[in-house]
C-alpha cells in the first residue's frame, strides 16, 4: 500500500506530507482546492509524463517522494526490483522523482537512479489509477486476454505453463529454420570458405606449445656462436691446467688431511669434496655439449618461416594456437551441417511440425479454459452491472481464433470485452462507450471483479463518479468500498454517498499564505466530517437539516460496510 507521500514545490503545493492507511481513503474539497494535484503527483511517481509546468512558480525544482509497504513477499514488484538490481528491505519501496526547471528529470527507487521507463515498470506494479476518461488498462484491448487469464486462475496458469514450454521450443526452432533457409549462393560460398579454411589450418599441422618452442630455438640459432664461445670458456675455466678443478682438488686434499686430525673440520671438508665432484660432473657435461654442437645454417630460415606461418594463421583465426584449433572445430561442425543441410532441415521440419501439433493441443486447452472462464466472468460482470443499475446492459467476452491461425505467447486466442448499454443495441467494444457516467459504472463493475486478481497495492479513482447521482451514486459508493476490501483505495469524489463510505476522510483546502496560494490536507472525523458531507449535500450553506441528513448518511454507510464486508 501507499503509506506516505511527500510533495515539495509542486503546482500550488509548497510543502505537503500525507500519510495513508489501508482501506478506502476519500479526498474531498471544493473545486480547485488541489485534490487532483495530489493524484497528479502520485501518477508522476508511477512514471507518468512530467512537465516543467508542474514546478511551483519561483522554485527551481519540484520534489516528489512516496513510500510503499508490501506485506506479500511473493508480490511481482520484488521480481521487477531484482531485475533492475534494486535492493529492498522489510518490504519498503521508496519512489522519488525530481522535476528540474531546466527540463531534466531525476528518478530513484530505494535510492538507486533509474530511467523513467524503469520507474514506470515498477510503478505499474504498485499503483492503478483510474479517471473518468483515462486510457486505462481495461480500455486496452490487448490487455483483455491477460485480465481474463487472471480471472481464470490456477487452471489457466498451469495450462499456460505447459503451453509456454512448447511455445519456447517452437519459436526457437522456427527462427533457426528461417535463418537456415538462405539462398543457395550464400550456402555455396560458406561451404567454399569453410573448406578453404579447414584445409589451410589442417595443412599447418599445428601443435599446442610449438610456438614457444620455436621461439626458443630461434633465439639459440641466432646466438649460436656466442653460446659456443661461452661454453668453451667456461669449460677451460673449470678443467684447464691450473684452473678451478686443480685448485678445488688441492683444497679438498688439504681439508681432508686437516679433518683427519680435527673432527670439527669434517663438514667443511665434505662441502669442498661435494663442490669438487659437482664441478667435475659439470665439466664432463659441458664437454659433451660442446662436442655435440653443430651449426646448421639452413635451420634458422625454416624456424622463421614456421613462426611467420603461425602468425599469419593467428591473424585470421585466433590469438593463440589453441584458439585456432577451437575455431577449426567450430567451422568443421558448421561445414558438416551445411553439407548435410537438406537432411538436417528435413529432420528439423518434422520436429517443427510435431511441435506445432503439440502447440495446437495446448493452445486448444487454453482456449477451452478461457471459454469456461468467460462464461463465469460474463455472469459476474452482469451481476455487478445490475447492482450498478445497468440491468439493461449486456456484457460479452469475445474469444476468436487469430485470422492467420498463428500462435503467440498466449496461444491462438484473441480476447475482446464487448458491451451493449441499452436493450436492442448491438454489442460494441469498451472503447466505443460514449457516456461518461456509463463508462464509470462499467469500469467499476470490471474493477470490482479484477481487483481480486491483480497484484497492484493501491488503486486510485479520480472522480470516476462524475455524472451520476441518486441510487446510482450509492451503488458506485458500494462498489468502491467493496474494492477497498481487497486493495488500498484512494478516491477523489464529489459524491457524499462515496465520502460516507470512507474508512479515512481527507479534506483538501486551499489557503493564502504571504500572498501565495497553497494547498493543505487534514484528516477529518466526527463533527468535521459531518459538516463536510453536509456541504457536499447542500453546497456552501450548512443547516441543521443537512447535518441531520449527513449523520443519517454516515450511519447507513457504516451499516452497508458491515453487511458486505462480513
Amino acid at each position: 500500500m501507499l503509506s506516505e507521500i511527500s510533495i515539495h514545490n509542486f503546482a500550488i503545493i509548497e510543502h505537503l506530507e500525507v500519510t495513508f492507511e489501508e482501506g478506502l481513503t476519500v479526498l474531498t474539497g471544493e473545486t480547485g482546492a488541489g485534490k487532483s494535484i495530489i493524484i497528479d503527483a502520485v501518477q508522476l511517481l508511477a512514471g507518468a509524463r512530467g512537465s516543467q509546468e508542474f514546478i511551483r512558480h519561483g522554485a527551481k525544482k519540484a520534489e516528489l517522494e512516496g513510500m510503499f509497504t508490501i506485506d506479500d513477499e511473493h508480490h511481482p514488484v520484488f521480481e521487477k526490483l531484482s531485475e533492475f538490481g534494486i535492493e529492498c528491505e522489510d518490504g519498503s519501496i521508496i519512489l522519488r522523482r525530481d522535476l528540474n526547471a531546466n527540463g531534466k528529470t531525476t528518478c530513484r527507487v530505494n535510492g538507486k537512479l533509474v530511467t523513467i521507463a524503469s520507474l514506470r515498470e515498477i510503478g505499474s506494479q504498485l499503483i492503478d489509477i483510474h479517471g473518468q476518461h483515462d486510457n486505462q488498462e481495461l480500455m486496452h484491448e490487448k490487455r483483455h486476454i491477460h485480465l481474463l487469464d487472471q480471472f481464470a486462475g490456477v487452471p489457466l496458469a498451469e495450462a499456460h505453463g505447459n503451453y509456454a514450454d512448447i511455445y519456447s521450443q517452437y519459436t526457437k526452432l522456427k527462427r533457426r529454420l528461417e535463418t537456415a533457409n538462405e539462398n543457395e549462393q550464400q550456402v555455396a560460398q560458406r561451404i567454399d570458405l569453410y573448406s578453404f579454411q579447414l584445409k589451410e589450418i589442417d595443412s599447418a599441422e599445428l601443435v599446442i606449445g610449438e610456438e614457444e618452442e620455436l621461439e626458443d630455438e630461434k633465439l639459440k640459432l641466432q646466438h649460436f656462436n656466442r653460446i659456443f664461445e661461452r661454453l668453451n670458456t667456461a669449460y677451460e675455466s673449470i678443467s684447464g691446467d691450473n684452473h678451478a678443478l686443480d685448485w678445488v682438488g688441492s683444497a679438498m686434499s688439504d681439508l681432508e688431511d686437516a679433518a683427519s686430525i680435527d673432527k670439527d673440520l669434517e663438514s667443511h671438508s665434505e662441502i669442498i669434496s661435494s663442490a669438487f665432484y659437482s664441478l667435475q660432473d659439470t665439466a664432463h657435461e659441458l664437454k659433451s655439449l660442446i662436442d655435440r654442437m653443430e651449426y646448421d645454417p639452413t635451420r634458422l630460415p625454416v624456424v622463421e618461416d614456421r613462426l611467420a606461418m603461425i602468425v599469419s594463421l593467428k591473424r585470421k583465426y585466433g590469438a593463440t594456437i589453441e584458439d585456432i584449433l577451437l575455431y577449426r572445430e567450430k567451422i568443421a561442425d558448421d561445414l558438416d551441417q551445411l553439407l548435410n543441410r537438406d537432411e538436417r532441415l528435413g529432420q528439423e521440419q518434422e520436429k517443427l511440425a510435431q511441435l506445432e501439433k503439440d502447440l495446437e493441443v495446448e493452445a486448444n486447452e487454453l482456449s477451452i479454459i478461457r471459454q469456461e472462464a468467460a462464461v463465469r466472468l460474463e455472469e459476474a460482470i452482469m451481476q455487478q452491472l445490475k447492482e450498478l443499475h445497468m440491468e439493461k446492459s449486456t456484457f460479452k467476452v469475445s474469444i476468436d481464433r487469430k485470422a492467420s491461425n498463428s500462435y503467440d505467447s498466449n496461444g491462438f486466442d484473441e480476447v475482446f470485452f464487448l458491451i451493449s448499454t441499452n436493450l436492442g443495441e448491438p454489442l460494441k467494444p469498451l472503447v466505443k462507450i460514449a457516456s461518461g457516467g456509463e463508462l464509470s459504472r462499467i469500469m467499476l463493475a470490471l474493477k470490482t471483479i479484477f481487483s481480486k486478481h491483480q497484484g497492484v497495492t493501491s488503486i486510485i479513482f479520480d472522480e470516476v463518479d462524475t455524472g451520476v447521482s441518486g441510487r446510482v451514486a450509492q451503488a458506485i459508493a458500494d462498489k468502491i468500498a467493496m474494492i477497498a476490501t481487497h486493495s488500498q483505495v484512494l478516491c477523489i469524489s464529489h459524491l457524499p454517498q462515496v465520502a460516507a463510505m470512507a474508512d479515512h476522510h481527507l479534506l483538501i483546502k486551499k489557503e493564502v499564505k504571504g500572498n501565495r496560494t497553497t494547498t493543505g490536507v487534514v484528516e477529518i472525523t466526527d463533527l468535521e466530517r459531518t459538516k463536510e458531507l453536509s456541504r457536499m449535500l447542500s453546497g456552501a450553506e450548512i443547516t441543521s437539516l443537512t447535518l441531520q441528513h449527513a449523520n443519517e448518511l454516515l450511519t447507513m454507510a457504516d451499516e452497508r460496510k458491515i453487511a458486505f464486508r462480513v
